[in-house]
Order: structure tokens, then sequence, then C-alpha cells
């Protein structure tokens, strides 16, 4: 099945809703939805810094700090 929008004369607005729907939709049944083995992967990588002591962990206000210096 193939299916498009007309994105080029759909708002911002438009185009958001259109994908608050499609996640709404994909959420109701997240049994039916497999994660790609490259997930598993990084997260079985942050698992073994976590437990090696090798992770860095910082609270979220000096992570949006950090992001936003790097931003500017």
């Amino acid at each position: 099945m193939s299916f498009s929008l007309p994105l080029k004369d759909m708002s911002l607005h438009e185009k958001l809703s259109a994908m608050e729907s499609l996640r709404e939709d994909l959420a109701r049944t997240p049994e039916t939805i497999e994660s790609p083995a490259w997930h598993k992967d990084i997260l079985g990588e942050r698992r073994q810094r976590v437990t090696d002591g090798s992770s860095r962990f910082v609270d979220w206000e000096t992570a949006k700090a950090d992001i936003r210096n790097k931003l500017s």
C-alpha cells in the first residue's frame, strides 16, 4: 500500500497533527513494533558502561545548559 500526503501544501500545524495521529495509532499496539537489532546493541553497550563505571551522569539542568552552550 502506497500513501502520500501533500506535505508541500501542509502547514506546520497540520504536519505535526499528522505525526501525532500516527504516534497515537502506533502506541495502541506497541507489542507489534519490533525494535531493530542495533537498539539492543546500543542498550547493551550503555548497560556495560554503567556496570564498569565508565558512564558519566549529570542532572537534567546541567545537561540542558551543556547543550545550549554547544549550540551557541
